[in-house]
């Protein structure tokens, strides 16, 4: 019904949130970065980086408004998740959360507590502690989708320094995947793909023989792909 120049509808109309899963690669482990929460609920708990939707912005606006206000970081590469709608899934109210995943270099990106944030930490994968609200659903949903799109999309990179070895990239995958892989099968796959560039540098500080440099060719991935060019790993 129309009263005074507004709507009011008789259904109850819910909260919208984003939330944000966000990846990072260090010293072999993929790791993920959490808040620590300074406000109820959940005070205190460690949380992924969210907040609510406002009238005159789109989720995505949002995820990236509330990534820079909580962690202080901007301009990296995010996707849209999933939806979570489980009605308890916020002990205040009816609140859906529209979810993303970002990766980031860790050696690129300074990561701070921002607002409403007590602290901020990288935790390891295989070491996240108890989550406020339903985030270790969201969590375990972009570790799958991680899993799955790293195989035909080089999104990997966006997770590696710009200069890198080839066994770099291996474990990389090999972490994300939580598979064993053939480590000479997979140079030879990558390789013939064209998408890396010998800087003509070598790693430095290797205690054996200093492994090439390499850097991703984004140019030359994003030309094969207008011609149907298909990465598979």
């Amino acid at each position: 019904m129309e009263q005074q120049g507004k709507y009011i509808y008789e259904y109850p109309r819910p909260a919208v949130t984003t939330d944000c899963v966000i990846f990072g690669f260090d010293e072999g482990e993929l790791k993920v970065l959490l808040i620590e929460r300074s406000i109820e609920p959940f005070i205190g708990r460690w949380a992924l980086p969210g907040g609510f939707v406002g009238e005159e912005e789109t989720a995505e606006e949002c995820a990236k408004r509330i990534l820079k206000k909580e962690t202080c970081l901007d301009n990296i590469y995010m996707e849209q998740l999933y939806s979570f709608s489980d009605v308890k899934r916020d002990p205040r109210f009816r609140v859906i959360s529209i979810g993303y995943y970002a990766l980031v270099k860790l050696s690129d990106y300074n990561a701070q507590a921002g607002i409403d944030t007590t602290n901020i930490k990288w935790f390891s994968i295989s070491d996240i502690p108890e989550l406020a609200f339903d985030h270790a659903k969201i969590l375990e949903t972009a570790k799958e989708r991680l899993k799955g799109k790293i195989k035909y999309q080089p999104i990997g990179f966006e997770l590696l320094p710009e200069k890198f070895t080839l066994p770099d990239l291996f474990h990389l995958y090999k972490t994300v995947l939580q598979t064993d892989l053939d480590d000479r099968n997979f140079r030879k796959k990558i390789l013939s793909y064209g998408l890396l560039i010998d800087t003509g540098e070598m790693q430095r500080g290797a205690r054996n023989r200093a492994p090439k440099l390499y850097s991703f060719d984004k140019d030359r991935y994003e030309e094969l792909t207008k011609t149907g060019f298909y990465f598979e790993l």
